[in-house]
């Protein structure tokens, strides 16, 4: 049954991811290379995006050290068993702004991740995506008419190998080394208008498309200990990722379109190569400065019982450069990050009553993503609650996750997005690797 789930799961997101552009719909993804997107599970968005905790039955995406954890007293501690993770969401949008409404959903495929135990270590692989482009904006002139038009698709995507080590009872470390790529594409219709004011026949349209890709790395540590007298677990944790370089190879090409008055469709007459403007330029290919992120947090609990914990990151997106994107009404500075959150479980061993081995999870979030329009500071928060489902033996789970939130503000002819946040994943455990108990 769950491997029919699995099956199942994988093949409706990845039909609404292919189906979606960027797999997001905000007018912030135009900037620099998308917007962000979370990096960790079902499980860290439903705390409020708290990625500190970590058990030998839920993978971490956010931290290496996680893949090195000791065995299971479950298994008279022979061994640790291999994680499958796989996850997916839903987010619909409602866009206000001084000029009016809109709404928007896009769907997208978040991650797909294994953890393999091997002794002391731990190794995990997986990909996810990095960044999401998807949107549609249209600018007027002074007399109200249509001047331009944009629209953009596309993302970054991460493919992982980690290795974790149990250094010590309660302390792993652990290293990520990501691949990034991706491809962008950017679009833009100049209207132009006679001398009646009436849109002449042919209008052009510039398109721009960066294939990107570069080598980045994620070292994490975490530590957990029993205190005041062995009845709750201290646990501490933190990640730094230095920061990378990513190559961007860039087309472009210019193109001359009729658009229809009724439909608005466009219908392309003739396009011709802008690869030279590029070279004049220095542009063919470019560098996109990654900026670095550190995290810290803490919590405190009972195992298997409760959790809440507090973590902070901090961003040098100051440092941030496209050198094929560029504009005067933006800038970047460094951002920061707060997530507060844990877990309940009534009863995690229970004989009968299901909800009473539920997970239950909540937290919220705010956060600065670094961009700045028109001297406003664009700025996230968020409110998260969910549940992880028992699925048979073997402590895997369903993991429902809800988020309500807003980003940006209408202050500068800005627009503000209130969302709502769907996700749901699978988590899977199986064991591999057991001792011979005859010979």
């Amino acid at each position: 049954m769950i491997k029919k789930l699995v099956l199942v799961f994988i093949a409706l997101f990845a039909i609404n991811s292919y189906a979606q552009d960027g797999g997001t719909t905000s007018p912030y993804s135009y900037f620099g290379i998308g917007s962000l997107k979370f990096k960790g599970t079902v499980e860290n968005k439903s705390m409020g995006g708290l990625s500190i905790y970590s058990d030998s039955i839920h993978v971490n995406l956010r931290n290496p050290a996680s893949y090195a954890t000791e065995n299971l007293k479950y298994y008279r501690e022979e061994t640790r068993p291999v994680k499958f993770a796989v996850g997916g969401s839903h987010s619909q949008v409602k866009f206000k702004s001084d000029a009016g409404s809109d709404k928007s959903s896009s769907s997208t495929f978040d991650y797909i991740s294994m953890s393999i135990p091997i002794g002391r270590f731990g190794v995990g692989f997986g990909l996810l995506p990095y960044t999401s482009v998807g949107y549609k904006l249209q600018t007027r002139n002074d007399d109200g008419e249509l001047q331009n038009k944009f629209a953009g698709e596309g993302g970054l995507n991460k493919v992982y190998l980690s290795v974790g080590y149990l250094v010590a009872k309660g302390l792993s470390v652990g290293v990520d080394a990501r691949y990034d790529f991706g491809t962008i594409q950017n679009s833009i219709v100049e209207y132009v208008y006679d001398t009646s004011g009436d849109l002449t026949r042919y209008q052009s349209r510039q398109n721009d498309r960066s294939d990107l890709s570069g080598v980045s790395f994620n070292f994490g540590m975490t530590y957990k200990t029993m205190i005041l007298n062995d009845n709750f677990e201290w646990v501490s944790s933190a990640t730094y990722n230095p920061g990378n370089s990513l190559t961007s190879k860039n087309e472009r090409y210019f193109s001359t379109i009729t658009i229809s008055s009724s439909t608005g469709a466009e219908s392309i007459v003739e396009t011709i190569d802008g690869e030279q403007s590029l070279v004049d330029a220095g542009q063919l290919e470019t560098s996109v400065n990654v900026p670095s992120e550190f995290s810290i947090g803490t919590g405190i609990g009972q195992p298997r019982h409760w959790f809440v914990g507090v973590e902070t990151r901090f961003l040098q997106t100051g440092s941030f450069e496209n050198e094929l994107y560029r504009g005067t009404e933006v800038e970047y500075e460094d951002a920061f990050g707060l997530s507060v959150g844990g877990f309940y479980i009534p009863k995690y061993n229970a004989f009968s009553g299901y909800w009473n081995r539920v997970v239950y999870r909540a937290g919220f979030r705010t956060e600065s993503s670094g961009l700045v329009i028109n001297g406003e500071s664009i700025n996230e928060f968020g409110i998260s609650f969910g549940a992880g489902l028992p699925l048979g033996t073997m402590f895997s789970n369903a993991n429902l996750g809800f988020e309500f939130g807003k980003r940006g503000t209408t202050n500068q002819g800005l627009i503000q997005e209130n969302f709502f946040n769907f996700s749901l994943s699978l988590s899977l455990n199986d064991r591999w690797f057991q001792k011979r108990k005859y010979d």
